[in-house]
């Protein structure tokens, strides 16, 4: 039975590089989509990221983030390639990129350039700052908008250490990258719905900063403001996981009906009334007296005995894991999240599942991260014979 992947037969040129644009593609990729890495002939330089195993240019990064894709080099700048990548453009649906505004349409690869070559294309600019404000000139990293946004300033106040910090991930390029991904879905269901191509612009600013003030824009929704910025929850420095016999663990009573049923558990089923939290009010408004008392009870277990006893009892809990053992999660081997697979010139590497599962098509297949230009020849041929048969 005919059974197309969900973007089958949608071909994406992409000229992104990094973090922010190639998450975006690789998702694109693993729902289907023809996605063909264009990059410049050293390649990505994200490929450098991570010691590779065999081939130079095949670092780990690349091979979690390029997985699926085609890849092709072309220099710009010289009028041969520049044509091939035109003849890219002709027949896609898509064209990404992460150049600056200035510096793309000086290739010959703005949005009206590229409308010009395909009418109907969907062009999406990976961006760092939204056009018309003062900030659309400058260039942007992932530690930037996390300076930017207000991001640094979280820690301090959930852990009481007054200098900012980054978070550890590129939390702002995976975060963009989503929303990039989103908006070129949504524009494609647009031209299929009107034969309309647009020019899609996602700037990672922008993007983080409305990730982030979902919940800790608070008291500032409203004008004048109900009460300050930051939901009280998520900055609490008494909110962490609590020390245990051999560990620590995040126990996480969150509703009031859980609260009593915690401190039964606990061994301590008269510590609400005892401090003077009776009511649902008392108790929302002093969870850092609650979570402290936790911390408190919980090093009478260890987190094997702790898990037990709360999940039998429906009281959200899990062990503080240390990353290097997360690919021993019981629960991740259970459904092959990490599968090992053989790379045709790398050999055996870990390949993490998409975490999305469509019911129409539940089994992904995922092709393998590209070499170097490894489908340069193959690309350009499919060019020449579109061509010399049109």
């Amino acid at each position: 039975m005919n059974n197309p992947r969900i973007l089958e037969g949608i071909k994406v040129v992409d000229m992104t590089s990094v973090i922010f644009g190639p998450y975006a593609t690789q998702t694109l990729a693993d729902c289907g989509a023809d996605v063909i890495k264009v990059e410049a002939p050293r390649g990505d330089f994200f490929r450098g990221a991570g010691k590779p195993a065999k081939t130079r240019g095949m670092g780990a990064v690349h091979m979690t983030m390029n997985r699926g894709k085609r890849a092709i080099t072309l220099d710009l700048g010289n009028e041969e390639d520049a044509e091939v990548m035109r003849g890219l453009i002709e027949d896609a649906d898509v064209f990404i990129h992460n150049v600056r505004k200035k510096g793309v349409e000086k290739l010959g690869f703005g949005y009206e350039d590229v409308k010009a070559i395909k009418p109907d294309i969907v062009y999406v600019h990976c961006t760092g700052f939204g056009s018309g404000g003062p900030y659309e000139p400058l260039q942007c990293y992932d530690d930037v908008v996390q300076a930017a946004s207000g991001l640094t300033s979280l820690m301090p106040i959930a852990d009481r250490n007054p200098k900012p910090r980054y978070i550890p991930s590129a939390i702002v390029d995976k975060v963009a990258g989503l929303h990039a991904a989103y908006a070129t879905m949504a524009a494609l269901i647009h031209k299929l719905r009107t034969g309309e191509g647009q020019f899609v612009e996602v700037p990672m600013f922008e993007a983080f900063t409305h990730f982030l003030l979902e919940e800790h824009l608070f008291g500032a929704t409203f004008d004048p403001p109900t009460e300050t910025m930051l939901y009280k929850r998520q900055v609490d420095p008494d909110r962490q996981p609590s020390p245990t016999k051999d560990g620590h663990m995040s126990i996480v009573p969150y509703v009031d009906e859980n609260w009593q049923k915690t401190f039964e558990l606990m061994g301590d089923p008269d510590f609400l009334e005892r401090e003077g939290l009776t009511t649902p009010v008392e108790r929302f408004r002093n969870q850092d007296k609650m979570f402290l008392h936790i911390d408190k009870l919980a090093p009478a277990k260890t987190n094997a005995e702790w898990t037990e006893l709360f999940n039998a009892n429906n009281i959200p809990c899990m062990a503080a894991r240390d990353i290097h053992d997360i690919m021993e999660d019981p629960h991740l081997k259970e459904t092959g999240f990490f599968k090992r697979r053989e790379h045709p010139s790398e050999g055996g590497y870990f390949e993490m599942q998409p975490p999305v599962r469509f019911g129409a098509r539940p089994d992904a297949e995922l092709g393998y991260a590209p070499r170097v230009d490894e489908h340069g020849e193959e690309i350009r041929r499919e060019i020449a014979e579109r061509k010399g048969g049109a």
